[in-house]
């Protein structure tokens, strides 16, 4: 963690009301975007304030006892109370405790949001004036090679975690592989996250340090007093034409190996909440969420927090789910660790963002590729593995799954 050893930074915050942000989005930074939106309303930042960086098992909580610090040294000016409004920093954290990736919280320097129907920019230890438009660049095109794992590789992991899973040692694991590329010169990420928000508009459209995607799932969302969440676990390709997607659709829903997949999923949000929420509830029954490219089983939860946590409080005790982890989750972390010849980095992470109460939205990084600095694009994709998956099945299910950001970069 840097920029926190010291006295804590005391932050003049101020938020107003504007007609429209719509002229404001190509003032984004095109290399660096700081983007959380979903069908249009979220927040979306400039330049950085603030930068907090943490590594390790304890990164989420020391984030949250840093924000606790930073939020009661800030000077807050805010007349809309509107979820994303005043002081606000933007996350992204690393799946594994032992990442060589920083985990991160940045407050930018200028941010505009939009939600409800109001439009807010607000400035953080700024008076400048707004920095200069730079117009969207052209296509934005790159080609993707394997990863450490390739098809092959990908299929012998699987049977690997089948030994384990048939011999009951886990019930479920979630094996992920990924492809690398390159960004052409002088590449516009605005672009890429336009055909994401474009493409996939009920899915959380992200960009924080490199970290860009379009996730369906949403990790935890806290709000004066309330928390839910979105299990997303079982998939299925959408069909051809309207009949075969209906067809797709129910036997999804009837899928025993599915419906298993998620009810691990289900119980393992639901016994993480429960210290947080005493009257945490769900559904009795999944149900169908269509997406552009995939048919998911998706369960809602919802509970009043009767413990004070914040949503980094949250984050660090749901992470990870069953849903990218697997069960039980320790066991399926060291299956991961020694089936997957990579860093996982900030894929099926938390990303989204925390305010100075504390409340925030967060999503699990999924969908979504790292962007690094010298231009080295690694995109990621999972599927869960439990004791009756096929294989060449999973195998399918990833290439379903990096569809929506190998599409959007080519």
């Amino acid at each position: 963690m840097d920029d926190i050893a010291g006295a804590t930074p005391g932050l003049r915050v101020v938020t107003e009301a504007i007609d429209d942000i719509r002229p404001l989005v190509p003032l984004v930074d095109s290399r660096h975007p700081l983007v959380f939106i979903q069908r249009g309303h979220g927040i979306a930042g400039i330049g950085e304030a603030l930068r907090l960086e943490f590594a390790g098992p304890t990164r989420m909580t020391d984030a949250a006892a840093a924000w606790k610090r930073v939020a009661a040294a800030a000077q807050v000016t805010d007349p809309l109370a509107l979820p994303g409004t005043g002081l606000v920093a933007l996350g992204a954290f690393a799946f594994s405790d032992r990442s060589a990736r920083k985990s991160v919280l940045i407050v930018p320097s200028i941010i505009i949001g939009r939600r409800d129907g109001v439009s807010w920019i607000t400035r953080v230890n700024c008076e400048d004036p707004l920095p200069e438009e730079k117009p969207f660049g052209g296509e934005l095109t790159v080609k993707f090679d394997f990863g450490a794992l390739d098809r092959p590789g990908y299929v012998h992991a699987v049977e690997d975690a089948l030994v384990h899973l048939r011999s009951g040692e886990l019930s479920k694991v979630v094996l992920a592989r990924s492809m690398v590329g390159r960004l052409p010169e002088g590449a516009d990420l605005r672009v890429l996250l336009g055909e994401l928000a474009s493409g996939y508009p009920g899915t959380w459209t992200f960009a924080v340090d490199g970290l860009i995607g379009a996730s369906p799932e949403t990790l935890v969302t806290a709000h004066r007093g309330t928390v839910t969440a979105r299990v997303l676990a079982g998939s299925a390709p959408r069909g051809a034409d309207t009949l075969a997607d209906e067809d797709a659709a129910a036997e999804l829903a009837t899928s025993t190996k599915d419906l298993d997949e998620h009810a691990f999923a289900l119980r393992s949000l639901l016994s993480s909440l429960a210290p947080h929420s005493r009257n945490v509830t769900s559904s009795e029954q999944p149900f169908t969420l269509k997406l552009p490219n995939l048919w998911h089983l998706a369960s809602d939860v919802e509970g009043d927090l009767t413990d004070g946590s914040s949503s980094l409080d949250l984050i660090a005790a749901l992470h990870p789910t069953a849903a990218v982890a697997g069960t039980p989750t320790d066991k399926a972390l060291a299956l991961i660790d020694e089936l997957e010849p990579f860093d996982r980095g900030r894929y099926a992470g938390p990303v989204g963002w925390v305010g100075a109460d504390g409340d925030g939205e967060w999503a699990i990084a999924l969908r979504s590729a790292q962007v690094d600095d010298d231009g080295t694009v690694t995109a990621f994709a999972g599927a869960g593995i439990v004791a009756d998956s096929v294989p060449e099945t999973e195998l399918a299910e990833t290439r379903m799954k990096f569809r929506p950001i190998i599409d959007a970069f080519a």
